[in-house]
């Protein structure tokens, strides 16, 4: 933490320091660097003897007891903790890491001021021992005589300068003592059988394999099954947090991480009672929980902006293309993660989380995409002519993702004229942007070590699988005037640019504003939305009464309504609610369009929070009580059998109205 370059040629020593930056600052917060301080701690006690009880005679002011070295290592092991993390407290000096680290909300700023007063002190002692010895020694007179003389060079009488150095050796070791040494283990809550033959099968899990991690784990086994014992349901609970820990590959960070942070387990324990998947998730990349003590996992939603410069800096900290797909991959995990807890706990609805979804897609595909650009173009050249662009279809263009989407994307260029790029391996045209469109699929899909973004979905592009990758704008705009299917007049009324250059991003929806505005009126319009619905519904039926996608009344065909309702209209809304008003003009009466928003509410709190549970089809019988709870309070329906009855109703008038629309004359 304290090395500089500070002879010989000054730049290598810098270049060399930055080459050890991600040995010492690690990306994930390092609790376990407060047993590994700890530890050395006590072997310095125990190599110089000094386990018993303070005297002033001879006490080492750096290495003993309540000494210098003591504060440098509190100071210094809050720094390794989250120092990866924020570059803003790898101060080298320790007032300065004392200071940044009260300012971050590490160390409480009464205690950070006491330190640093302390720390001066011990320093001026040291320096007055070594200025009367003329000698580098940290030690104390072994005599009465000594110390009464370093008392008068001190200003004090011998008995105050005792009882003050004592009383700051004292309280060093106070304030830091607690920070280093682990609690004893408490008793755990009686266990039933069953329960007992679970937890001890932990022993034989991963997590557990070396000595450190069942040592740290042993402290922390009572405060997690105290949890347990709390839970509404603690079998459950206890069954979910076993999959969590057969999960982990391995313990000691973890366990570090838990024990230094008690609040934590609390979560653990709602999060592996209520969602599963959740749980599994994060066995999988625990790193996710840094964030949460981070200090700004709690707060307000920042919005697409704000998420996108925060990436854009991240990336650019990161020169190897690589390791900037998995620094986009970590940090899109935090931010997933957040809003998952956030909508578990009732800090958000389902609204609120489908919009935060796809803030964090937008950002990260718009953060990603001048990254990719430019890892192509130094291989390739730039891209020839204006460029392109990146247009999100489905559920990223209408703003309304969940927990499991994929991401809908086309991509448009226009080589106006150019036939090929000009670079160190030049491609013509048509293979450049369709070999860009790959490499940008895979920037996002590609399975790393920090795992992958997103699945991607192209075939809304013209000519579905059919059709090359990328589109030129003029084969775009005449497939779309001459060839394209109704359905496909669907889905561009939510497209959206995502990412590329703004010119021709104005121009793709102008044309889509255009074409939208003359294709609605069509003859065919309604015919073809009905003969889709009917392939869809027999394609993908409703499974179980608590579907929430498939089926008659139901999300898809809600949202299919809603599009040919747009259409019609020549509306260019891409949201389903402004769709269903435009709708008044395709002739959807108020009450429609009031049954089409009351099922489609209903149906997208209930997708949305089935998405955060589970990944396959939504069993109330298997979510346990936590997960029904929470759909429960998401869709404001105080039993299982009201929610159904009630999903029942709107389904049944969605499906109504929808009905009605499909079989109106044009």
């Amino acid at each position: 933490i304290k090395a500089r370059p500070c002879g010989g040629d000054l730049a290598a020593g810098e270049r060399f320091l930055k080459t050890l930056v991600p040995f010492v600052w690690r990306k994930h917060l390092d609790f376990a660097a407060i047993q590994d301080a700890h530890d050395m701690r006590l072997r310095i006690r125990e190599h110089r003897g000094l386990n018993g009880r303070v005297t002033v005679e001879g006490h080492n002011m750096k290495l003993g007891q309540g000494g210098i070295r003591e504060i440098e290592f509190f100071t210094q092991t809050r720094q390794l903790i989250a120092g990866g993390r924020d570059p803003h407290l790898r101060d080298r000096t320790t007032v300065g890491g004392l200071s940044v680290l009260a300012a971050k909300g590490w160390v409480p700023p009464e205690v950070a001021a006491e330190l640093t007063t302390l720390y001066r002190a011990h320093r001026e002692l040291e320096h007055r021992l070594q200025m009367v010895g003329d000698a580098q020694t940290h030690n104390l007179p072994v005599t009465a005589e000594g110390v009464a003389r370093i008392a008068a060079f001190c200003g004090e009488s011998e008995a105050a300068f005792r009882t003050g150095l004592l009383e700051r050796i004292a309280r060093v070791d106070t304030l830091t003592d607690g920070f280093f040494a682990p609690a004893e283990a408490e008793a755990g809550p009686e266990l039933s059988e069953a329960a007992a033959k679970i937890v001890a099968g932990w022993i034989h899990y991963p997590a557990l394999r070396s000595e450190r991690a069942q040592a740290i784990f042993r402290r922390l086994r009572p405060q997690l099954l105290k949890q347990l014992d709390r839970a509404a349901n603690a079998d459950e609970a206890l069954r979910a947090l076993d999959g969590f820990l057969a999960g982990l590959p391995a313990g000691v960070q973890i366990f570090s991480l838990f024990e230094a942070n008690p609040t934590l387990i609390e979560l653990i324990i709602d999060i592996a009672g209520t969602s599963p998947g959740l749980a599994r998730h994060l066995s999988r990349n625990a790193g996710v929980l840094d964030a949460v003590i981070g200090g700004s996992f709690w707060t307000a939603w920042p919005g697409t902006a704000s998420l996108r410069a925060d990436l854009v800096k991240a990336l650019d900290e990161v020169p190897d293309y690589e390791k900037k797909l998995d620094t986009a991959r970590r940090w899109v995990k935090e931010w997933h993660f957040r809003v998952g807890v956030h909508h578990l706990r009732g800090l958000v609805d389902a609204f609120e989380a489908g919009k935060s979804y796809a803030d964090l897609a937008d950002a990260v595909v718009g953060a990603l995409w001048p990254v990719v650009v430019a890892e192509f173009a130094r291989k390739y050249g730039p891209m020839p002519g204006r460029g392109a662009v990146l247009i999100g279809m489905g559920s990223m263009g209408a703003q309304r993702l969940n927990a499991g989407s994929d991401l809908d994307l086309i991509m448009v260029y226009d080589a106006a004229g150019v036939e090929d790029s000009a670079g160190p391996k030049p491609l013509a045209t048509r293979p450049y942007y369709a070999r860009l469109t790959q490499a940008m699929v895979t920037a996002l899909t590609a399975q790393m070590p920090e795992g992958r973004l997103y699945e991607v979905d192209m075939r809304l592009r013209p000519s579905g699988r059919q059709g090359p990758v990328a589109t030129s704008l003029q084969s775009f705009t005449s497939y779309q005037e001459d060839e394209a299917w109704t359905w496909e007049h669907l889905a561009l009324t939510r497209a959206r640019v995502l990412a590329g250059d703004p010119d021709l991003a104005g121009e793709v929806e102008a044309f889509r504003r255009d074409l939208l505005q003359r294709k609605g009126k069509g003859s065919t319009v309604r015919a073809d939305v009905a003969s889709m619905r009917e392939r869809l519904q027999a394609a993908k039926p409703a499974k179980g009464s608590w579907e929430a996608k498939n089926g008659a009344g139901r999300l898809m065909d809600v949202e299919l309504c809603a599009q040919m309702a747009a259409l019609i209209a020549g509306s260019p809304a891409r949201g389903v609610e402004r769709q269903i008003a435009a709708g008044a003009v395709a002739g959807l009466s108020q009450s429609d369009q009031t049954a089409l928003l009351d099922a489609y509410r209903l149906l997208w709190r209930l997708q949305c929070g089935a998405r955060l549970l589970t990944e396959g089809p939504l069993e109330m019988d298997s979510l346990g009580e936590g997960g029904r709870a929470f759909l429960l309070r998401e869709t404001g329906e105080p039993s299982a059998e009201a929610l159904t009855a009630r999903l029942e109703t709107v389904t049944g008038l969605a499906e109504a109205v929808i009905a009605a629309q499909m079989e109106q004359e044009a």
